[in-house]
């Protein structure tokens, strides 16, 4: 088994994309499917899409890739929580986010009952950025960048491409300090 399932999921514009020996076979967002833009559940008919585009099973897909690892960064999020004292309502929804993601195999097991499920793993949210854009690019070697709001409590990430590796050189951390980021 060599397919490995991407997901972008119970996040803005949520989506799914399907790789197989390292080349992208299918990708679709969930809110073609559900006609309700940004759509930030779960992209089950994103998936049945991409899986029926390959002519395969779930059960065929070793690995499943999350773009958010709930455990990054996390000495970083508590402490700016305690620094800022965030409103309790938002830390419990922050939480709430945090159970759904740790839970997709679960979701997935729902959405494809009698479907074995690959391993999931959790990517860090820029390292995933980072990755779709150099796996799938002509490149053997590439400088990569990734700037977007915040994930994983990063707005900000670059690192190089190398074959079959990737490496993050550095990041900017959320919330940015322009000041010190300026002087840098």
């Amino acid at each position: 088994m060599t397919y490995i399932l991407g997901l972008n999921a119970y996040h803005g514009d949520s989506s799914a994309c399907l790789l197989h020996k390292g080349q992208l076979v299918a990708a679709a967002e969930e809110e073609r499917f559900r006609r309700i833009k940004h759509w930030a559940g779960f992209p089950t008919e994103a998936i049945r899409y991409c899986l029926q585009e390959a002519g395969i099973r779930l059960s065929q897909v070793a690995d499943i890739a999350i773009n958010r690892d709930p455990k990054a960064h996390r000495l970083r999020k508590i402490a700016f929580t305690l620094r800022h004292r965030a409103d309790p309502a938002y830390v419990l929804g922050r939480l709430r986010n945090a159970r759904k993601w740790a839970g997709v195999g679960e979701e997935l097991s729902r959405a494809f009952p009698g479907e074995t499920i690959g391993a999931v793993h959790h990517i860090e949210h820029h390292r995933a950025h980072l990755a779709s854009a150099f796996f799938v690019s002509p490149y053997r070697e590439a400088l990569a960048v990734s700037v977007d709001g915040s994930g994983d409590f990063t707005t900000t990430s670059w690192g190089m491409g190398s074959g079959t590796s990737l490496s993050v050189a550095d990041r900017i951390f959320f919330p940015i300090r322009w000041a010190s980021f300026m002087k840098a």
